[in-house]
């Protein structure tokens, strides 16, 4: 038999430790709180500022938010961002997988090609697009080294909107290039390997296996190339087009009012980003699937499930 003085002292005052008749006391976190309440204090300040100080001019800001040449400027940055990411991405794609192969002039141009275009500033680039006309007044068709079939006028061949969308999308495509690189080097080389072993086509291992897993990676740093390719049209202002900054500034230059026509452009290049992020959000959900257990909630999702905890507490 087991002396008393052996059984441990909880069971001895099981009594006195029964789950029923403890207290539970929840963690405190002073300083959470505190910082919640600070940061709240300077929103109400910031929003406070916002509504109060008149040099904001909001009746000015409601006239030309939905002016007809602001929202003729928003799509011409629409139809510029547009011409940017994908010619821009498909020239990436190209010179990635130049890169990845086994060809060292392929890879010799590639890395050329990425090196000079990210060395050379954007606003140069579009400069000497701009100015093509200077260098050559005619481009010709025709045998390489031989003769020309046809010429055509550089100015008409390249008018500024053409111009400008050359420029973004091979200064894109330096970066998309290395960005497409990552993705494919972010694959496990021996999921090609076997895929090679039972006799899948190389064309279907990039397609069905390579890309749908490289996508993940990709996807993200895309997305904010994106998103700065959007803020970037800004600097074809330098060719006089109409997009939505240089728009802007036409305005405030005729009227005076800066800051309402500057809280304009900050609108829009908000609500623009904002769709985009939104958009990236379901495309990274779409290739999510197969690599998470549970997919993360959409935001309608996290909404509905908002509202039902509220109605369930109540």
């Amino acid at each position: 038999m087991t002396s008393t003085s052996q059984v441990p002292w909880s069971v001895l005052d099981r009594s006195e430790t029964e789950p029923e008749d403890l207290r539970v006391v929840p963690a405190r976190h002073p300083l959470r709180w505190l910082a919640t309440a600070v940061v709240l204090v300077l929103l109400a300040m910031a929003v406070h500022a916002l509504i109060t100080n008149r040099a904001w001019d909001w009746p000015t800001f409601g006239q030309f938010l939905f002016y007809d040449s602001v929202l003729a400027a928003v799509a011409l940055t629409l139809e510029l961002t547009l011409f940017g990411v994908v010619a821009g991405f498909l020239l990436g794609t190209v010179l990635a997988l130049m890169r990845l192969s086994r060809s060292r002039l392929l890879q010799a141009v590639s890395w050329a090609y990425t090196w000079v275009f990210r060395s050379v500033p954007l606003i140069l680039q579009l400069l000497f697009w701009y100015n093509l006309a200077i260098l050559y007044n005619q481009i010709s068709f025709g045998v390489p080294f031989g003769p020309s079939f046809f010429a055509v006028d550089t100015m008409s061949l390249v008018p500024p909107f053409l111009a400008a969308g050359l420029g973004l999308a091979l200064h894109q495509a330096a970066y998309a290039g290395e960005i497409v690189r990552a993705g494919f080097l972010s694959v496990d080389q021996g999921q090609r390997e076997a895929a090679a072993a039972l006799g899948i086509p190389a064309g279907r291992q990039i397609r069905r296996i390579v890309l749908p897993q490289a996508m993940r990676s990709i996807i993200p740093t895309a997305a904010n190339e994106i998103i700065g390719m959007v803020k970037g049209t800004s600097v074809v202002y330098i060719m006089a087009l109409p997009e939505l900054f240089y728009q802007v500034q036409v305005i405030y230059t005729r009227n005076g009012r800066v800051i309402p026509l500057l809280l304009v452009a900050t609108a829009w290049y908000l609500a623009l980003t904002t769709v985009l992020s939104i958009i990236q959000y379901y495309v990274e959900r779409h290739y999510a699937r197969g690599a998470l257990r549970a997919l993360p909630p959409t935001p309608w999702q996290r909404v509905r499930s908002f509202a039902a905890a509220v109605r369930s507490g109540r």
